[in-house]
């Protein structure tokens, strides 16, 4: 087994650090001071080629595979985690969800302008009542003949009111559950009848806008249907064991950022004469924090590794997610004690390692889900597709 970097992989990793350098960090403090996102980073990151992991060059991909995305989001999520939402949002959601069920029309008129950044992309599952019951939404499209007509509410939609375009999960056969939802392609610019109000109150993530979208009689036309009628729920569920890579890997990345500073901390801050990375106590939750943080990254790259050679991947995703959550939390927790009273300060970014770490306990999935997918699978009681 080869835990090295192929020639192509290094180069990737080192555009992607340089850009994060260049074009994010200089940046981090002020927009998460005015809770702002930057619409150019986005465009940047698709004249990169930064957006097109995993899809065909013909459409705009890069050529690359889900090893390579890792690596890359890795490096942007290191330095400000709100950005690994870029990739997810525009590439391994709508884009790579477009070219698995689309029609050849869908995959054309849309899948470019994700991938070159021109446009910005989203997906709504989540309403004020589903959360991990995905089934029980109520947001439903019926069919007016030539067009449908959706009502109903989704929130905590990660740009939702920042996007061009993005993929809604409604029903559109009541009373029949899972078996009863489609997918559909919404063209935000041009969709009559939909309401987007940003959510401002927020923990944390605050340069990654997220928002609530209403529909009241909003009118989408029939060819906006994605895939079959009624299977959504598979489709939902296909792409969610895409766009968990992005919070499996933005999670390790925020891991090794705590570690980074912790260690650059306690290699400056004097005690008793000397370093405090000289006391045995530091050392030994420095000690956890590594240990945790390498096992939450290659868990990624195993999972990545998995999808990229067609094998069954939703447990090593759930694996990987989990395991990169419990990392985030707890090396933010332990950045902040070594840190000390600082750690309770604007000054240092301990504050925003922690509220950023919490999003990934409930992000596309809690943990206590992924928990039960990784179980189930285990004991036999559920495929591992």
């Amino acid at each position: 087994m080869d835990f090295g970097l192929t020639d192509e992989q290094q180069m990737v990793q080192d555009m992607a650090r340089n850009f994060a350098e260049k074009e994010i960090a200089p940046y981090v403090e002020e927009d998460e001071k005015n809770h702002y996102y930057r619409r150019e980073i986005l465009t940047k990151m698709g004249e990169l080629g930064l957006l097109g992991w995993t899809l065909p060059e013909e459409l705009g991909g890069n050529g690359m595979g889900w090893q390579e995305g890792c690596i890359a989001l890795y490096e942007i999520a290191k330095v400000h985690t709100s950005w690994r939402l870029a990739i997810s949002g525009n590439n391994w959601g709508p884009a790579m969800t477009i070219n698995e069920y689309g029609t050849q029309e869908q995959k054309e008129k849309f899948i470019p302008g994700l991938l070159e950044g021109s446009l910005v992309g989203s997906f709504a599952i989540t309403e004020p009542n589903t959360g991990s019951d995905v089934a029980s939404m109520k947001t439903n499209a019926v069919d007016k003949g030539d067009h449908w007509l959706i009502n109903g509410t989704k929130t905590w939609i990660s740009g939702g009111h920042t996007c061009d375009v993005g993929l809604l999960y409604a029903v559109t056969d009541k009373g029949k559950g899972n078996k009863g939802i489609s997918c559909f392609i919404i063209d935000y610019n041009n969709t009559p009848g939909v309401e987007r109000i940003p959510i401002h109150d927020k923990v944390g993530m605050w340069a990654a806008p997220t928002s609530e979208l209403i529909f009241e009689n909003a009118v989408v036309p029939k060819e906006n249907l994605l895939g079959e009628l009624n299977k959504g729920f598979f489709i939902c569920m296909w792409q969610l064991n895409n766009t968990r890579m992005g919070c499996a890997t933005g999670a390790a990345a925020l891991s090794r950022a705590c570690l980074d500073g912790a260690v650059q901390y306690a290699t400056e801050r004097m005690q008793f004469g000397v370093p405090i990375g000289k006391h045995q106590m530091i050392q030994a939750q420095i000690a956890e924090m590594i240990i945790e943080d390498e096992a939450a990254k290659q868990l990624c790259m195993r999972a990545a590794w998995l999808k990229d050679n067609g094998l069954p991947s939703q447990q090593a995703v759930s694996t990987a997610k989990l395991a990169g959550c419990q990392a985030a939390v707890h090396g933010a927790n332990l950045a902040m004690k070594i840190y000390g009273s600082y750690g309770y300060s604007d000054e240092y970014p301990c504050g925003r390692w922690l509220r950023d770490s919490k999003q990934f306990e409930t992000l596309e999935g809690t943990s206590n889900m992924h928990q039960q997918i990784i179980a189930n699978i285990e004991l036999g009681f559920a495929p591992n597709r």
